[in-house]
């Protein structure tokens, strides 16, 4: 008998209820059961029947004031699990924690989802004047330390892919807006094997990121030191920060089964 594939086994009800679940992403924060039906392409009763599912699952619930709907907490809970299973996050955390001790700096390691970098991670500085921590939010890959050096080493289809079709968002006076000027500074990144965020997102703040690879060769993740700018001066990036970065990325990688 002919093996099926996997797409004839899909559970249209199940499909809908985690397309519904997706809607909830970036900025959207609640969605109102109209604006859902529009989005899902459904009829409003299907709507109220996932939503009810959902809920009773604790995945969304519904803000009494409001009457729309939003997260629930065992989303969170699955995302918690997911990240603490996952061996980047048991591997990076030891060697984030032995950075700052360093460099007195806040230190990251995140990933590439969707163009976008999440972080997964954090270990923060004990000093007062610090970047504030964004553990689990999605920022643009293109204006980040840690986004910019895995893009560096995309191929170009797969650069193409990356790119958005709509323009690139300016954040701040020296974030790189035009394509071609992207991929010039990418080439670059790759070339020196590391990347650098320049005020590019926050003004006043400064990143350096190197590239953590798994036992394939494969780019897998980042990870970053940041910082108020004041403190970020080109010789400090020079001849401390950036190959504590460098060296930082690399023990996470042999740890993940990376050799040269």
């Amino acid at each position: 008998m002919a093996k099926k594939e996997k797409s004839e086994y899909i559970i249209q009800a199940v499909d809908h209820a985690l397309d519904l679940l997706e809607q909830f992403h970036d900025d959207v924060d609640e969605l109102g059961v109209t604006e859902l039906s529009k989005r899902l392409k459904l009829h409003k009763n299907n709507v109220f029947r996932l939503l009810a599912t959902l809920e009773s699952r604790n995945y969304i619930e519904q803000n009494k004031v409001t009457e729309n709907y939003r997260l629930g907490l065992k989303t969170l809970e699955l995302g918690q699990t997911f990240i603490k299973q996952m061996g980047l996050l048991r591997q990076s955390r030891p060697v984030l924690e032995s950075l700052v001790k360093e460099c007195n700096e806040t230190t990251y390691v995140a990933i590439l989802k969707d163009f976008h970098i999440v972080y997964l991670d954090v270990v923060e500085t004990a000093l007062t004047v610090r970047v504030v921590p964004r553990v689990g939010a999605r920022l643009p890959a293109y204006c980040t330390a840690a986004g910019k050096i895995q893009l560096a080493f995309m191929t170009e289809e797969e650069l193409e892919h990356y790119l958005p079709v709509k323009e690139l968002k300016q954040f701040t006076p020296s974030t790189i807006t035009d394509r071609d000027e992207l991929k010039r500074h990418l080439k670059q990144v790759s070339e020196q094997g590391y990347a650098v965020d320049n005020e590019e997102l926050d003004v006043g703040v400064k990143c350096v990121g190197a590239p953590i690879r798994d036992y394939t060769r494969r780019i897998v993740g980042a990870v970053s030191i940041s910082g108020p700018s004041m403190r970020f001066s080109d010789e400090r990036m020079d001849k401390e920060l950036i190959p504590l970065v460098k060296r930082a990325a690399e023990e996470i990688s042999l740890k993940l089964g990376y050799h040269k």
